[in-house]
């Protein structure tokens, strides 16, 4: 009985009080439920095409390495009533042959305009200054969604000489076109047919789903809101569309207050990035990081008899080989050290990121970093 009151509130009240009777933040740091959940089913729809760009200066495909593009034109021409002899190969170099992509935006309607990105299939040195000709869009599902068409806006160009040399700003190979694809197919929608209301965390936590479910209970009355699992949690709605609506803007300007994340350091093997997270803590442990230097010269001296001598000039090669080994420091880790004591004991000792990283990784084969050490 106290659920259907708080719906006929919601219908009442409307938008408004998804602006004015947010959860009172718990103490911390709170996020809102919109930048910490996505509601079930309301997603977007990739749409990929195939089409052709026209109107390039010189900078197609060359129809010699990409016989689509050719049949591509054969065929559009021939939807024109214009018939093209089978023994003739149009020399093209103004036509390229792309693939069009798209992101259809959840609730999109029939007439609605979305952008579109469009990159080159063949070899087509720029698709600068060319239109794309009217092509399908088609979902997973393989219907057609959306038409798209339109002039290409490219942000590179690149330039080249008839010795082969070439400059390139960018990728002159793709563009988009903003609004370029107009909606014909709405995708169905279970939103308002199910009798409740599920939110995904957009990271998995069991602790930040009970506590999302805690913060909407403690809004709208004990059991509206169920955690499922450690992503979702399940929110009883109203069935009234309108009502829903008003609902799940109230649901989302919930403030709740997210688990803290899992001790982890993330290193980057590539770059020498290295992440520490503040959870991280190191048991009780001595290190001792040095580095050897060893250096190698290679030079050659002449050998040459003097006048009187009988003898010939020889080149004789001379190695001289140097070793640096400068003292290593030893420093001490104690029992529980936070993420700015380890860095600080780090950076006292000079070392760089390819030395902390074999650091940690000493540190966590000897059982003293009380961390998930992750390797990218």
């Amino acid at each position: 009985m106290r659920t259907r009151i708080l719906f006929l509130m919601l219908a009442a009240c409307g938008s408004a009080m998804a602006a004015t009777t947010p959860a009172a933040p718990p103490p911390g740091i709170s996020e809102r439920v919109k930048d910490l959940a996505s509601v079930a089913g309301v997603r977007s729809n990739q749409l990929i095409g195939y089409g052709l760009i026209v109107g390039l200066d010189g900078t197609g495909d060359q129809t010699v390495q990409t016989p689509f593009t050719v049949q591509s034109i054969k065929n559009m021409l021939a939807r024109f009533g214009v018939t093209i002899p089978p023994n003739v190969n149009p020399m093209l170099t103004n036509v390229a042959a792309v693939t069009i992509t798209a992101e259809l935006p959840p609730f999109a309607k029939p007439g609605q305009a979305i952008d579109v990105t469009v990159a080159s299939i063949g070899n087509a040195g720029s698709l600068r200054g060319g239109m794309l000709l009217m092509a399908p869009l088609r979902g997973a599902d393989g219907e057609v969604y959306a038409m798209a068409q339109g002039s290409l806006i490219v942000s590179g160009f690149g330039v080249s000489g008839k010795d082969g040399s070439r400059i390139a700003l960018n990728v002159p190979s793709g563009g988009r076109i903003p609004s370029g694809a107009t909606v014909e197919r709405a995708v169905p929608s279970n939103f308002a047919t199910e009798p409740y209301v599920t939110l995904n965390l957009n990271t998995p936590d069991f602790t930040t789903a009970t506590r999302l479910a805690a913060g909407i209970n403690a809004l709208l009355g004990d059991g509206t809101a169920t955690p499922m699992d450690a992503v979702s949690v399940r929110v009883a709605a109203p069935v009234d569309q309108g009502q829903r609506i008003a609902y799940v803007a109230t649901l989302e300007n919930v403030l709740v207050e997210p688990g803290t994340a899992p001790a982890r350091v993330i290193v980057n093997s590539r770059t020498g990035t290295v992440v520490i997270g503040a959870n991280v803590r190191v048991m009780p442990a001595a290190v001792s990081h040095g580095s050897l230097s060893v250096t190698i010269t290679e030079r050659t001296d002449v050998s040459q008899p003097n006048a009187l001598a009988e003898g010939t000039t020889v080149a004789i090669g001379r190695s001289e080989l140097s070793v640096d080994a400068p003292p290593a420091r030893m420093f001490k880790f104690d029992a529980g050290v936070s993420l700015d004591d380890l860095v600080q004991a780090v950076n006292r000792v000079g070392a760089a990121p390819g030395d902390l990283v074999a650091i940690l990784e000493a540190l966590k084969q000897a059982g003293a970093l009380r961390a998930e050490l992750i390797v990218i």
